[in-house]
Order: structure tokens, then sequence, then C-alpha cells
């Protein structure tokens, strides 16, 4: 099956939000090659990267999750690289 890269940025608004996140993330971790969060107290947010390997339709299914948690914002960007898994 074919995979691509993505990146899944995350704007966190309310920490109520956050349990929810992590429990679906969880859910695809076999998919995430790396996550970083970063807390920024300026503002009371925190910004999270997700990194994935994965097939498109895997992608896609973890961003509409992620979108439908109240307060947080979701943006996904493909890298135009694909590979086969059997790779």
């Amino acid at each position: 099956m074919e995979t691509r890269i993505a990146l899944i940025g995350i704007v966190v608004e309310n920490t109520d939000s956050v349990r929810k996140l992590n429990e679906i993330l969880h859910e695809y971790g076999e998919y995430i090659v790396g996550r970083m969060g970063i807390p920024y107290a300026k503002r009371n947010i925190s910004v999270i990267s997700i990194v994935m390997d994965a097939p498109s339709d895997i992608v896609s299914a973890l961003s509409g999750k992620l979108g439908m948690i109240p307060y947080d914002n979701i943006k996904t960007v493909y890298s135009k690289l694909s590979s086969s898994a059997d790779e």
C-alpha cells in the first residue's frame, strides 16, 4: 500500500481538549513518526506537530477526528513524496 509523509499542525486553545486529543493520537500511534509539543504560556495555547508516514486515507481519518475536537485548530500538509509500504 502506498504511504505518504504528512505533517499535522495542531493549535490547542483549551487544555480541556488535551485528553481527547491524546486518546485519538494513541489510536494512530503505529503511523506516527514523531511528535513535538510546544507550550506557549504567553498566549495560553500549545502548538503540536505530528509527522506521519501513512496511507492518505489514514491521515485523512486522523485529521478528521482531530478536527472535531472543540478548541483545536488543525491543518494537514502532505509531501509529494510517496512510497510503497513493501519497500
